[in-house]
């Protein structure tokens, strides 16, 4: 019998903008999004991925290698498998988790790639469901570029991130006012670490780096060295610097729900 079920929120987004009004390809991570849901599985829980149009989220193609994988060839093309084939990753829309009552829920998980700055930070509906275990001190796991999400339950996430991209500072903190995480401590993937991305992969840089832009709206953000595992909790937030803190966010969410289901 599951233990209790966990929301994987997932982006559709597949080019994120770039300063010169360009565009690169973008995606979600394969290794942060298989590793916490594989882990969530064997532990008992059931894993149900939700996205905004409810297809599964395009994989950024610089995580399809076994270099996320630890180097194990067998490992990643385990995932793989699991990503293409397990019954948890056929996507449904983020409206049919709200339509089903987020009660039924006892854990959101958030993974990255770059297309939650896209899509998810701004997302209404993501903004709902967040507020929404927040509020009830649910477990929230939020992995990489993961975290940005977290803005997107502000009243008003869609004009804070138009503030950033515009490069206007004080306007998006004026936007930020309300926000549910602020005074939260939280980690994020670093601008030094986000230069590497820029610089190897986009060949072009973003609009704004994901700690700037959560210190910002409040949070008191803190990273570790750079692509090594990072995870930090405050209250029922849980968050993870990079690509290779899959295993210790999925250990921190796992640990984090036995002990809700415990105190019950």
């Amino acid at each position: 019998m599951s233990k209790g079920k966990v929301v994987v929120l997932g982006s559709n987004a597949t080019r994120i903008e770039t300063k010169g009004g360009y565009w690169g390809n973008t995606g979600q991570y394969l290794n942060e999004t298989v590793v916490p849901a594989m882990a969530l599985i064997a532990a008992g829980y059931e894993v149900v991925l939700a996205t905004p149009d409810g297809t599964p989220p395009t994989i950024d193609k610089a995580s399809d290698a076994p270099a996320h994988f630890g180097g194990d060839v067998a490992t990643y093309e385990h995932g793989k498998v699991f990503y293409a084939e397990d019954p948890s990753m056929k996507a449904r829309t983020l409206r049919s988790v709200l339509d089903e009552g987020l009660d039924n829920y006892a854990a959101i998980f958030i993974p990255g790639g770059q297309a939650p700055i896209v899509d998810l930070m701004q997302d209404q509906e993501i903004g709902e469901i967040l507020r929404h275990f927040h509020e009830h001190e649910k477990p929230t796991a939020m992995l990489c570029h993961g975290p940005i999400s977290s803005v997107a339950a502000m009243p008003y996430a869609r004009e804070f991130r138009a503030a950033l991209i515009a490069g206007d500072p004080e306007k998006a903190k004026e936007w930020a006012q309300g926000w549910q995480y602020a005074g939260y401590r939280m980690t994020v993937f670093e601008k030094a670490e986000e230069k590497v991305i820029e610089d190897t992969i986009l060949h072009a840089k973003i609009y704004f780096d994901m700690p700037f832009a959560l210190g910002l709206a409040g949070a008191i953000v803190d990273t570790g060295p750079d692509f090594e595992p990072y995870v930090i909790e405050d209250r029922e937030l849980i968050t993870g610097q990079n690509p290779r803190s899959d295993h210790p966010i999925a250990a921190a969410l796992i640990a984090a729900l036995d002990r809700k289901r415990a105190a019950a």
